[in-house]
């Protein structure tokens, strides 16, 4: 137990005496691990334990937040004080006793912890991936392999009873290729990650990332500059879901609707993308990357249909928020750790599979670029308007993949995104990614099947039309 119930009840209790009409306490012990690794040589070796406890009252649609590191009773007392002074209520808050706990298995197993594994078998496994990456081509200039692992214990009381304890555990492995060629330098790379323990990397197909990464890295560096103009974009699957997450997911977390900085605001019921188009964000898949038992609140993880067949459904609520729209939370609160107050977040967000086959797609798709990967980028959340990079990029001509083309970028607005997806594959995946925000940064799985664009404007550097 991180704290005892009775300091929990204590601090809660305190932080209620000036009239907060709800008081909540996260506490978090995590241990961390982390290796990085250039040119097959071991740059860094991390290993730490952080631990702290965030508490936040609510009173009316306002809130407070502060955390310490000491755990100690009367330090947390003197927080839950500082906190209580900001609010000048006429009645104290209400404390309601502890709701018996329902013990819940988890539905993430972890087969070997992170904490069993000596850090020497990680390096063997990052050796095994330079080595793969490097051999794959006398052109890869620097391969770069990174590994990541946390263990989470959490504990999350608040004034209404609730006591929540859960376990959560992640781990990460990253590669990343460079190749030069005629003085042109591109990258390749991947970061797969689980809500799993050392079993992840276990079995990871270690070969296939790293060489897939290389010839990422050796085909965008022999490749032409992309031309520029308007056209359709294939985008495939997994990753590719980058772009709906940020152009179009962060407009949907209650975070920016309640303040109505979405286009999305007081939107529900409307159709706002095509009919091709059904979005969900799942807190539920096993083990993956942006699932947990609980949310951030206590809540239990839940899969939430977005946007159905084109027309909004539902947002992702936290509890503040959800008080300030005048609807219920939808278990979607997350933050980096107890530093940061909870806030609506996604967890694993994706357009779900279509009917379409890659094959019609293509065959569709007269003059137009195919986006195979997708790299990072930049989103304006209030307006939804973007540009990302395309890691890997083709033209298509005449119905089929021409040549590859390097140095591409996708412009434009999500909600007019969302208008113009005519092709959803069936070819679902994932991919994993850290999402930023004011909750700080979090993991977050991406996806999508194969879609295709009708439209969209394109950045390259040719300065010409496909």
């Amino acid at each position: 137990m991180l704290i005892s119930q009775i300091t929990a009840q204590r601090v809660l209790e305190t932080a209620l005496e000036t009239g907060a009409d709800f008081s909540e306490i996260f506490v978090e012990k995590k241990r961390v691990n982390g290796v990085l690794m250039i040119g097959g040589d071991v740059e860094t070796v991390q290993s730490g334990l952080d631990s702290g406890l965030g508490l936040r009252i609510i009173f009316g649609t306002q809130s407070l937040y502060g955390y310490t590191t000491d755990l100690k009773e009367e330090t947390l007392l003197r927080l839950a004080k500082t906190l209580a002074a900001a609010v000048c209520e006429s009645k104290k808050g209400i404390l309601h006793p502890w709701i018996p706990k329902n013990e819940i298995v988890s539905p993430h197993p972890i087969l070997i912890s992170p904490g069993s594994i000596h850090m020497k078998n990680r390096i063997e496994r990052m050796k095994e991936a330079h080595q793969f990456a490097s051999a794959y081509d006398s052109i890869i200039t620097q391969v770069s392999v990174r590994y990541a692992d946390a263990v989470q214990d959490i504990l999350i009381a608040n004034s209404q009873g609730k006591w929540i304890e859960d376990q959560r555990t992640r781990t990460r492995f990253s590669i990343s290729s460079v190749a030069e060629f005629q003085g042109e330098m591109q990258t390749g790379g991947f970061s797969p990650g689980a809500a799993q323990g050392y079993e992840f990397v276990q079995n990871l197909d270690v070969k296939a990332v790293a060489e897939e990464s290389a010839r990422v890295a050796v085909t965008m560096a022999k490749a032409e500059p992309c031309p520029a103009g308007n056209f359709p974009v294939i985008i495939d699957n997994g990753f590719g879901g980058v772009i709906f997450h940020e152009a179009c997911g962060h407009g949907l977390e209650a975070t920016s609707v309640a303040k109505n900085n979405s286009i999305f605001s007081n939107r529900l019921g409307e159709k706002i993308a095509s009919e091709k188009v059904t979005a969900i964000d799942d807190g539920t898949i096993v083990n993956a990357w942006g699932s947990s038992l609980y949310d951030d609140e206590g809540d239990l993880q839940r899969k939430r249909i977005l946007i159905d067949q084109g027309v909004l459904k539902s947002y992702m609520i936290d509890r503040l928020n959800g008080k300030r729209m005048g609807m219920e939370a939808t278990g979607s609160a997350r933050r980096e750790s107890y530093k940061y107050a909870p806030t609506s977040r996604m967890s694993n967000t994706y357009i779900a599979a279509g009917t379409d086959s890659v094959e019609s797609i293509f065959s569709a798709t007269e003059n137009g670029l195919y986006a195979k990967y997708m790299g990072g980028g930049s989103v304006n959340p209030i307006t939804g308007e973007f540009n990302f990079s395309v890691m890997e990029g083709y033209l298509v001509k005449n119905g089929k993949i021409d040549c590859p083309v390097r140095g591409a970028t996708l412009i434009g607005k999500g909600a007019d995104i969302l208008n113009q997806i005519d092709y959803v594959s069936d070819n679902l995946a994932h991919g994993q990614g850290m999402c930023g925000s004011s909750s700080g940064s979090i993991p977050a799985n991406v996806g999508q099947p194969m879609i295709r664009v009708s439209g969209i404007t394109v950045g390259g550097r040719k300065g010409e039309e496909a």
